[in-house]
């Protein structure tokens, strides 16, 4: 039996920080449909019978009814390939929701939080999906396969093995009760395995910098002696992290022309994150302004006040009672990055 399992499409998301970036927002939209359009693609090249949707196929507060209708209409061209969809979080089978409004095709099966079970000749495929946005319980872990004879397959979304509100799980448990392969979601990063049964494939796209690496599916072979999976790269773009030590860096204008001295990559987006220590007041709206490169699209100043706070503290003289000062208010305050800046400044001054 052969299968493709993806999650996590976010398909309408946001993207509140590319859109601060010209079109940036509106391109990756764009993006995710057109890398669901290659899973479509390949499931029609390789006659694949199963895809298994581990839910976040949308965002529930953003979709438009003409995306439903495209995804739909990708569906109708794969008419003999089952499709089964575990809703999540994102995503949840609401009373108003598309999932329960929406015309779907034939092929298009939705679970909902009564588990269903589905059946073929040498297959069971067993299901639960989100009625809310949170889910403390939904009891997959009481499963009890009917017929153990037969492939085995479960379509869920959740956390594994942590305290959470989005349908929490026992991967021992899970394991325990027997099934041929599971098929998650709700973790944006792949723990894929060669050969593993229990699998989160990551966001089909990379929606952010929490989500660095590479973005696909996962596709499989699976009949009840073996199993052979493997996962696809689908997504071009990147998400990509890059530290940049500005300790020896002497005015603000040194920092950007490094910055500009970058190696970027046309298909990567970029945050940089500064690190060291500061000689000077650090103006990231001023860097911004000034940087070549669309993709850098996000700044970070993680550096540090190049001052030995605790030896002025102990001088006799207007620095030290400002700093400390300012120290005993760093101990108890809720804005502990205020005085710093606060520190700096005024040492600055002084």
């Amino acid at each position: 039996m052969k299968f493709v399992h993806i999650a996590d499409l976010h398909l309408d998301a946001p993207f509140t920080v590319l859109n601060a970036n010209n079109r940036l927002g509106e391109k990756r939209r764009e993006e995710q449909l057109k890398t669901f359009e290659k899973v479509i693609e390949y499931i029609k090249e390789n006659k694949i019978e199963f895809l298994f949707i581990s839910g976040d196929l949308y965002e529930n507060e953003y979709v438009k009814e003409s995306t439903i209708e495209k995804i739909n209409n990708l569906f109708k061209q794969i008419e003999d390939t089952e499709i089964f969809i575990s809703p999540g979080n994102h995503d949840p089978y609401l009373k108003n929701s598309y999932y329960r409004t929406f015309n779907w095709n034939n092929n298009v099966h939705i679970f909902n939080s009564e588990i269903k079970k589905y059946s073929y000749e040498n297959l069971d495929i067993y299901g639960y999906g989100f009625e809310d946005f949170y889910v403390k319980n939904s009891d997959v872990e009481n499963i009890k396969i009917e017929n153990k004879e037969k492939i085995n397959i479960l379509v869920v979304h959740g956390d594994l093995d942590v305290v959470s509100e989005y349908n929490p799980m026992s991967s021992q448990k899970l394991k325990e009760i027997g099934f041929d392969y599971i098929a998650l979601g709700h973790v944006h990063t792949t723990n894929f395995k060669t050969n593993e049964r229990i699998v989160y494939p990551g966001s089909l796209v990379g929606l952010g910098f929490d989500e660095t690496g590479e973005h696909g599916m996962v596709v499989g072979n699976i009949n009840k002696n073996n199993i052979s999976t493997e996962f696809i790269k689908l997504d071009s773009m990147e998400f990509i992290e890059n530290e940049l030590d500005i300790s020896e860096k002497n005015t603000l204008e040194e920092i950007i022309e490094e910055i500009n001295n970058l190696n970027i990559e046309e298909n990567k987006f970029y945050k940089v994150i500064l690190l060291g220590n500061r000689k000077f007041n650090i103006d990231l709206n001023k860097i911004n302004k000034k940087i070549i490169f669309e993709n850098i699209i996000k700044l970070k100043d993680n550096t540090q006040i190049n001052y030995n706070l605790e030896e002025i503290a102990k001088q006799d003289n207007m620095k030290g009672y400002f700093v400390s000062e300012l120290l005993n208010k760093l101990e108890t305050s809720d804005n502990k990055e205020e005085i710093k800046r606060a520190i700096e400044i005024g040492l600055e001054v002084l």
